[in-house]
């Protein structure tokens, strides 16, 4: 259930994005990619998917050089399974192709939208 503390914190991090965040944020709202909506810092309990298309139970993920740091990479992985128990699909992107090749990054998701969608008929 979504607490009014975990609404507040959805909010603070839509706030609080890092430039990727901005960036990726643009190039996927509105449904830009393939006629799907994707929504920012979505909760799924107990965690915040960075983007999630809940249509196709994808999941994208950026990260930053802290990912790279072990005990945040075994975090991830950790995450990755609950998630995927949960039936998400979940992908992650460096930082640096968003900011750098954003048509690389548009391109790849667009990839992962239709097979998932191509999946789901």
């Amino acid at each position: 259930m979504l607490t009014k503390d975990k609404t507040s914190h959805a909010r603070r991090l839509r706030k609080e994005q890092t430039k990727a965040e901005s960036r990726a944020w643009w190039l996927l709202r509105n449904r830009n990619l393939v006629d799907f909506k994707f929504r920012r810092q979505h909760p799924i309990e107990p965690f915040f998917a960075d983007f999630c298309c809940p249509e196709l139970k994808l999941i994208i993920e950026l990260e930053g050089s802290v990912h790279s740091q072990p005990s945040v990479m075994k975090a991830d992985a950790n995450r990755d399974e609950f998630l995927k128990a949960e039936g998400y699909s979940v992908a992650h992107f460096s930082n640096g192709i968003v900011l750098k090749a954003p048509e690389e990054f548009v391109a790849k998701v667009r990839r992962l939208c239709e097979e998932l969608r191509s999946k789901k008929i």
